[in-house]
């Protein structure tokens, strides 16, 4: 297991920028991948991103595809979403999760999870 905290959250208009933060604890925390999901409200919990451990694969959903980007800083046990030109439907609670091995779309595959952070855009 690894723990997760998100940050860097907040609202901001449509066509802006964020840059959300996941900072984890444990030592093995490069030997996981790392997945960002979001849930908006009324709506059930969707992938976003997810990146490899070794940072060599990385996947999108559609509806960010182009706009966003997810790195890591395994020396810093960090994880990245930057978001870049923000749109309403982009509004959610994003969460950083945590699964050991290859990457994974479905949410359910995803073992570890942050408390979330909100990201409201308006139009």
């Amino acid at each position: 297991q690894v723990q997760l905290v998100e940050s860097g959250g907040g609202l901001v208009q449509a066509g802006g920028s964020l840059r959300l933060s996941c900072a984890a604890s444990g030592r093995t925390f490069s030997s996981f991948a790392m997945g960002w999901l979001r849930q908006a409200p009324g709506k059930e919990r969707e992938f976003v991103a997810a990146i490899s451990w070794n940072v060599g694969f990385t996947y999108y959903a559609d509806s960010v595809k182009g706009r966003f980007t997810i790195s890591r800083d395994n020396a810093k046990n960090t994880v990245y979403l930057e978001m870049n030109r923000l749109k309403p439907e982009d509004t959610a609670v994003y969460y950083c999760a945590a699964k050991p091995g290859v990457p994974t779309t479905r949410p359910a595959d995803f073992g570890s999870w942050g408390q979330g952070t909100q990201v409201t855009v308006s139009s």
